[in-house]
């Protein structure tokens, strides 16, 4: 599905990745776990083309991206949550909704199946984005994501500042998500991540340091890298 071949990335003059493997499989939930700072949204940042990538290559379904840019990796079929979620707070629910159309040149509707895994969004289809709680803003940008039907769904730390019973909800819609789509992850948050992940990789200082199942993992260690 994604592979990311021997990366490299930068900010200005500073190096943040360090020839970093990763892949996803298809209709598998994949885990990029390491504390802040690690370079984790800097991995993503450089599948969606936000950052210099100088060394390297990413390719979706065997097609070389690296070079392309961020919207046409969308049109591919990535569908993209970054931190701190980036809804239009002025915008109603349903406006937020359908600018995820764009990435299908504004053409088709909302699908069905989003007020399913997310009912709550039905209700507030009026709403101002910037109303809702950060729980429901989270489960607003997932869903603005997932409007244009992608390939693969890459969320950024899904689950932060959000409230426990939220956690669990949305990790029950990332579960029922594989049935559709290939989802990458990054997160800290361990216990959720050995929930749902089908694969996980550690990041430490820009290196991937450690890739496992999640049963078979160094548990231990991992926390000790994610405490440090």
């Amino acid at each position: 599905m994604l592979e990311i071949k021997e990366v490299s990335a930068t900010y200005g003059e500073g190096t943040v990745l360090k020839r970093v493997n990763l892949k996803t499989s298809d209709n598998k939930i994949t885990c990029l776990i390491g504390r802040n700072g690690a370079g984790k949204t800097t991995t993503l940042k450089s599948i969606m083309g936000l950052v210099n990538v100088v060394h390297g290559s990413i390719c979706l379904d065997g097609q070389m991206i690296t070079k392309k840019n961020t919207f046409e990796r969308a049109q591919l079929g990535i569908g993209y949550v970054p931190q701190g979620r980036d809804i239009f707070s002025k915008l109603t629910v349903k406006e937020n909704l359908l600018l995820g159309l764009e990435a299908n040149h504004g053409q088709g509707t909302i699908p069905d199946y989003i007020f399913e895994l997310f009912p709550i969004l039905k209700d507030f289809l009026p709403r101002k984005g910037g109303d809702l709680s950060g729980g429901q803003q989270q489960q607003l940008a997932i869903a603005r994501a997932l409007v244009a039907n992608p390939k693969i769904l890459i969320l950024d730390e899904p689950t932060e500042g959000i409230q426990p019973s939220i956690i669990q909800e949305i990790s029950r819609v990332i579960l029922k998500l594989k049935e559709k789509m290939t989802v990458l992850i990054v997160e800290q948050y361990l216990e959720f991540v050995l929930n749902i992940a089908d694969y996980c990789y550690v990041m430490e200082k820009g290196q991937i340091v450690m890739d496992e199942e999640p049963n078979l993992l160094d548990k231990e260690k991992v926390a000790r890298i994610l405490s440090l």
